[in-house]
């Protein structure tokens, strides 16, 4: 799992990341807050208190969090890897 060392709250639910690595990126969340399980980003000191999961995840509480793979393969665009060839 690629895991962030750090991660800020941007205007426009979007959320800036740094990896170990040194892959630095924006992911836009604005079209999933208020949906869903995201209902609760609506609030946005809610979203501004996005952190570092004890297991790398990018969280706002225990019940809802993100994959930090998932964030990381959006910043550098690489294609979904099929869970048949993990």
């Amino acid at each position: 799992m690629r895991r962030p060392i750090e991660v800020e709250a941007l205007p426009g639910y979007r959320l800036r990341l740094t990896y170990a690595d040194g892959v630095r990126g924006v992911i836009d969340l604005a079209g999933n807050v208020g949906r869903g399980v995201f209902a609760p980003l609506a609030d946005e000191a809610f979203f501004r208190s996005v952190h570092i999961g004890e297991f790398g995840q990018i969280a706002w509480s225990e019940e809802l969090e993100i994959c930090p793979d998932s964030a990381y393969r959006e910043i550098t665009r690489q294609p979904k890897m099929d869970p048949a060839l993990a």
